[in-house]
């Protein structure tokens, strides 16, 4: 089982790429998981650059996504939703429609946030995009209100608590993406 992290946040630091680090940690055995490191990279969607190759970044984003069987995207919340640079992405992987390398495609959303919301705006943004998208997108997510609290230190070990929550999407999120990749009877 491939599983495709990507973090919204730019921030090397970002409680999100943490969230992410930990989900990785804490994968049953069969369970590979790799964070897409590109976001910075992918330029602004251009519409009229759709028909013109790939900038590279996009054609990387493209690629890890069809390679993968199922998306754990961890957001955070800027202004009430989603990070520009996050839904700016997503813009991308869904063009052209006849190549969306999301349609179909297993995907949880999670997220974190120092306030008492746990990004959980960002993530019901997050939703809508992908299901408009035509990603499956799987019902199970965990929204971490007051992150700062849930770490030792700063972005150290996470509560295990927490730990449980990110162990718990990972297993949902391959249990779906392994039904949904098993042959119809029929």
């Amino acid at each position: 089982m491939r599983i495709l992290t990507i973090a919204g946040s730019l921030r090397r630091e970002s409680f999100n790429r943490r969230l992410l680090q930990v989900a990785t940690d804490q994968a049953e055995a069969g369970i590979w998981m790799k964070l897409w490191e590109g976001l910075r990279e992918v330029p602004v969607f251009d519409e009229d650059a759709e028909a013109e190759r790939a900038p590279a970044a996009v054609a990387e984003l493209r690629e890890a996504l069809r390679a993968a069987d199922a998306v754990l995207i961890a957001t955070p919340e800027y202004n009430g939703s989603i990070p520009g640079a996050l839904k700016n992405a997503l813009d991308w992987a869904s063009r052209p429609y006849a190549a969306n390398t999301l349609r179909d495609k297993p995907v949880a959303v999670i997220g974190a946030s120092p306030s008492p919301g746990g990004a959980k705006g960002a993530q019901d943004d997050l939703r809508k995009v992908l299901r408009v998208i035509g990603a499956d997108v799987v019902d199970v997510g965990l929204a971490v209100a007051s992150v700062y609290r849930r770490f030792d230190d700063h972005l150290g070990d996470p509560d295990e608590p927490l730990r449980h929550q990110l162990r718990e999407v990972v297993h949902r999120l391959a249990t779906d993406a392994a039904t949904h990749s098993l042959p119809m009877a029929g």
